[in-house]
């Protein structure tokens, strides 16, 4: 019975990875309406509780790396700190991070979803870990795939963090329907937000006020002029 009540619990955890993905993909299905890449500003946290410990928000920053822009607890326990701002590859050991760089490239420019199978690295202190990560494209304010949804599930011990992972299986789904915008210049981004700016032109300076020259002055000028200044010293 001990053993069967084992095999039973490590099936349900095991699930787990495919129950949080499908979560999160059915969450994204439902956004999208078949109608391409949904929009950022359109996750609401709500929507995904169950998944939240394993999600995370991707940014583009350059081609073929992303940061963290938010992400769950999980993955800070599995990094051993806290991920925002971290690229993505952070969690992969060397050898594959050109792969999952191309991997991520195709999300954005496909646009395409990414799901990844991984195995983690191994060493002192660190058990057998599998997990699962699957990456979602979504579009920025501008309209431009820049963005993404996605989550990392493991299972197994984490034991002594970071831990990396291995790719030993991926698999890509192209968006039917859906186009990649490309990316404006940062001038571009900026004249959608404000007007631009006027060139900088000073004021001209007052002339000065014209002094009449007392030599050039008539009598009753020079009267004028004089001030009468009491003094109350004896």
């Amino acid at each position: 019975m001990k053993v069967i009540a084992i095999a039973v619990r490590t099936g349900l955890v095991m699930d787990k990875r495919f129950q949080v993905t499908s979560e999160l993909r059915g969450y994204w299905e439902g956004l999208r309406g078949g109608r391409g890449v949904p929009l950022r500003a359109a996750v609401d946290p709500r929507g995904i509780d169950r998944a939240l410990e394993y999600a995370f928000i991707l940014e583009r920053i350059a081609p073929s790396i992303a940061r963290f822009r938010l992400a769950g607890m999980h993955l800070s326990d599995l990094m051993g700190m806290e991920v925002r701002g971290m690229p993505m590859t952070a969690f992969f050991t060397p050898k594959v991070r050109s792969r999952v760089a191309a991997l991520l490239e195709g999300v954005f420019q496909g646009p395409e979803i990414a799901e990844l199978t991984l195995a983690g690295e191994g060493g002192f202190g660190k058990p057998e870990l599998q997990a699962r990560m699957l990456i979602l494209p979504l579009k920025s304010d501008l309209g431009d795939v820049t963005r993404a949804l996605g989550c990392l599930v493991a299972d197994g011990q984490i034991g002594r963090a970071p831990r990396r992972f291995d790719v030993i299986g991926d698999s890509v789904t192209r968006i039917e329907g859906a186009s990649q915008a490309a990316p404006q210049p940062a001038r571009e981004r900026m004249a959608g937000f404000a007007e631009p700016a006027p060139a900088f032109r000073p004021a001209p300076l007052p002339a000065p006020a014209a002094t009449p020259r007392i030599e050039a002055a008539t009598p009753e000028e020079r009267r004028a002029m004089l001030r009468l200044v009491r003094s109350d010293r004896s």
